[in-house]
């Protein structure tokens, strides 16, 4: 059976009051709405049509909803998490472990005896957290090191700020040193850095990183004396246009600023941050996890594999996501595994062999693991999650 699923918005500070009730095409409360969750991870499961949630009905017979096989590679765990992103502040920065490292952090944290909801606990599961971010409109985000050589221009083109030694470290290859240093330092000794550099950014004429000065503005004003601002000054910066996406493994530094996506991750809450928030940061526990490797090229864009469908190749292993355009006539997708159908756009008919949902934008229907291919009808854009 395909499914309609009824799904919890959550109201973190940093989110957009208008972007997500703008999407649902419903009236905004005022409140910040800032991720519609949609799966069946344990803090916010999706709802099915009968009252279950979707955890709890993976829960009590995974093999029914998820397939054997998926079953058996992911231990009876819904292998990825959808959803919606609406960002008007930006996030912390932070970086998810890998399987082994999060396997390894979670031991810890149980044989410290840290609650699960506890403030200053690091992991919440033994799961890694890959995600995708596929812009819905242009969306801002910091995503992974910078190549050296740019960020030393960077800093070079702002002139006497400050930053000599961070300089010097880059431009001998210390990227690692860098960043631990000015993670590690107190809030006294972050806040006259933090100002010089607001002042040097403020002060400057030059044409060149209008994106990198714009953001360093802005978050020199707002985070006076945040270790992350620093931080964010080795980080690519950029500007995705409407589907356009990033992908972040395991050990990628990133911080999302602005703008309304959809995203999709291995099913786990494990987030180490290192600023830019008022929430609990190890930095010694981020720096071990953090993959130091520059990056050129963080914008991914999807490869089209047929006729209004395309499929953004990320290598994951948890997910694989396609994105369906419809004008007219319908598209059949063959899938192993479980299913989440998002429509973003217009409208769009999810029908298996025994039913159908028809979707409008924001809304999501749920096929299981057991049902066979999906196909989808009407005029929208939709896309279609499912497990490796």
């Amino acid at each position: 059976m395909v499914v309609p699923l009824q799904n919890t918005i959550r109201d973190y500070a940093w989110g957009s009051p208008t972007s997500l009730p703008e999407l649902l095409g419903v009236q905004p409360d005022g409140e910040p709405q800032a991720e519609l969750w949609m799966g069946a991870h344990e803090s916010a499961p999706s709802v099915l049509p009968n009252g279950d949630t979707l955890y709890d009905v993976v829960s009590a017979d995974p093999a029914a909803v998820l397939g054997e096989e998926t079953t058996e590679r992911f231990e009876g765990r819904f292998p990825f998490l959808a959803k919606l992103l609406a960002a008007a502040q930006p996030l912390s920065i932070q970086a998810h472990p890998s399987r082994d490292q999060a396997i390894d952090g979670y031991a810890r944290d149980e044989a410290a005896g840290i609650p699960l909801d506890a403030a200053d606990r690091n992991y919440k599961d033994a799961w890694p957290k890959p995600e995708i971010l596929i812009a819905l409109e242009p969306f801002d985000a910091l995503v992974g090191f910078r190549p050296l050589a740019s960020t030393v221009a960077l800093l070079d083109a702002l002139g006497p700020a400050g930053f000599g030694e961070l300089t010097d470290l880059l431009r001998d290859g210390k990227l690692r040193e860098a960043f631990t240093d000015f993670m590690s330092r107190d809030r006294d000794a972050i806040r006259p850095l933090v100002a010089a550099l607001g002042f040097a950014i403020d002060t400057y004429t030059g044409d060149a990183f209008a994106l990198e000065r714009e953001t360093m503005s802005r978050l020199c004003a707002d985070f006076p004396d945040d270790p992350g601002v620093l931080a964010a000054l080795l980080l690519n910066r950029v500007r995705l246009q409407r589907f356009d996406a990033v992908y972040l493994p395991a050990g990628n530094v990133h911080a999302y600023l602005r703008g309304l996506g959809f995203e999709v991750m291995a099913n786990s809450d494990n987030v180490l941050r290192g600023g830019l928030t008022s929430k609990h940061v190890d930095v010694p526990e981020l720096v071990s996890v953090v993959d130091f490797e520059p990056l050129t090229d963080p914008v991914l864009t999807a490869t089209t594999v047929a006729d209004g469908v395309a499929t953004y190749e990320t290598g994951c292993e948890y997910f694989a996501v396609h994105r369906v355009d419809l004008t007219s006539g319908e598209h059949t997708l063959d899938g192993a595994g479980p299913r989440i159908v998002c429509c973003v756009d217009g409208t769009v008919d999810a029908a298996s062999k025994e039913s159908a949902v028809t979707l409008s934008a924001g809304q999501s229907a749920f096929a299981s693991g057991t049902e066979g291919p999906c196909t989808l009808r009407g005029s929208g854009t939709a896309f279609v999650v499912s497990a490796r």
